[in-house]
């Protein structure tokens, strides 16, 4: 493996999708570019989690990481036996790091000056390449769902001969060298007896036709690079982590075959004043030492205006306070998330006169002294000429 993605992400190789969501949100926002400006190595450990996540959240592309070290499964190299793309000697003989049969193979691609060793997709239709962009968003973005525009660079058809290949009125007909199957055979002479193989046509590149004038726009290819801008929904309650996929919106297929499609990984901006922890919200809020000692009602904000929150009397300095239904849309199931508000209850640093008086007049703790007056508990018994028990 080039890439431990456990180790990356910081969980075991048994660790369920729950421990590893949980452990992408807390790197993503440790260690997002916007939270690290300083730091010029953030932006590619932001990257490499991103890659790890991407791995480890799909089931299909785990199961292929964890049996053979890359996401996409084994990797044979190619020829027509037992099935497009398997190759029996790589696979016998590739945990030797060299197949018996390479130099001969060498021989043939030497012989017929390209590979000899084809797959029936190098003449048939091919599905285009999947491609994945990130984009980020706000926080209130993501509490209210967008629509969100992002640039990709992308193979396309050629719109000047409609994927051709041709210059528009000149004649496309069928390729002589390979009566338009797109695919030559050659023979050769080894110590195994004479052997058949089959390679890409050299004059028509495997498409089976060849056109009198090539198309100037993409140089017959039938396909040019474009950059496009696509319009990404995002729902309401997106997350750090969700992946959205675009049908169709990846680069085009060749010789007819289907486009691939377009991932889209969401990243969510931490935000000045809220924590995330799923669907619920966090905010710390401020609060006076009367108010927490009386009780009252103090305004908070949330992502769809102030409420106010009843703070009860004798409220402790870091009790946390819940709005119901003050969180985040359930991406999964009806209702909102809650707001919880952490108090800190701020201490006065200044005082006059007479509010030094006032809360000198408050009993303090066992064991405890203040450093300017008495206690109106204290002066009343020395003004009676009592004892302390």
């Amino acid at each position: 493996m080039s890439k431990d993605y456990y180790e990356i992400l910081g969980v075991s190789r048994d660790a369920d999708q729950d421990e590893i969501k949980r452990a992408f949100r807390n790197l993503a926002k440790k260690y997002h570019p916007d939270a690290n400006p300083d730091d010029p190595t953030a932006e590619a450990k932001f990257k490499e989690i991103n890659e790890a996540y991407e791995v480890l959240s799909d089931p299909q592309k785990r199961a292929n990481y964890d049996a053979y070290g890359n996401a996409d499964g084994p990797v044979f190299r190619g020829g027509d036996y037992g099935g497009a793309g398997y190759d029996p000697f790589e696979h016998i003989f590739g945990d030797f790091g060299h197949s018996p049969f390479e130099d001969i193979f060498s021989q043939f691609e030497n012989l017929f000056g390209g590979p000899t060793r084809r797959t029936r997709s190098d003449t048939g239709p091919v599905r285009g390449r999947d491609l994945e962009v990130t984009l980020e968003i706000s926080l209130e973005e993501a509490f209210a769902g967008a629509e969100k525009d992002v640039k990709v660079r992308r193979v396309d058809q050629c719109s000047r001969c409609d994927g051709t290949g041709a210059e528009p009125g000149s004649t496309v007909t069928t390729c002589s060298t390979c009566n338009g199957t797109g695919q030559v055979r050659s023979t050769v002479n080894t110590m195994f007896g004479t052997m058949t193989s089959m390679r890409t046509c050299p004059t028509c590149g495997g498409t089976g036709q060849t056109v009198e004038k090539p198309c100037r726009e993409c140089g017959g290819s039938g396909q040019t690079v474009e950059d496009k801008v696509i319009r990404v929904k995002i729902p309401a309650g997106a997350d750090n982590g969700m992946r959205l996929r675009l049908a169709g919106q990846g680069d085009a297929g060749k010789r007819g075959g289907p486009p691939g499609d377009l991932y889209v990984n969401v990243v969510v901006k931490p935000h000045p004043l809220f924590k995330r922890q799923g669907d619920d919200l966090i905010l710390e809020r401020e609060i006076s030492f009367p108010l927490a000692a009386l009780g009252g009602v103090v305004s908070v904000p949330t992502l769809d205006g102030e409420v106010e929150l009843t703070v009860p009397a004798g409220t402790q300095p870091g009790a946390v306070l819940r709005l119901r239904n003050k969180g985040m849309p359930r991406l999964r199931g009806k209702g909102r998330g809650d707001m919880l508000v952490q108090l800190n209850v701020r201490v006065p640093t200044r005082l006059s006169p007479e509010e030094k008086e006032l809360l000198a007049q408050l009993e303090v703790g066992e064991g405890e002294r203040l450093s300017e007056g008495k206690s109106f508990f204290r002066r009343f018994k020395d003004a009676a000429g009592g004892k302390d028990d």
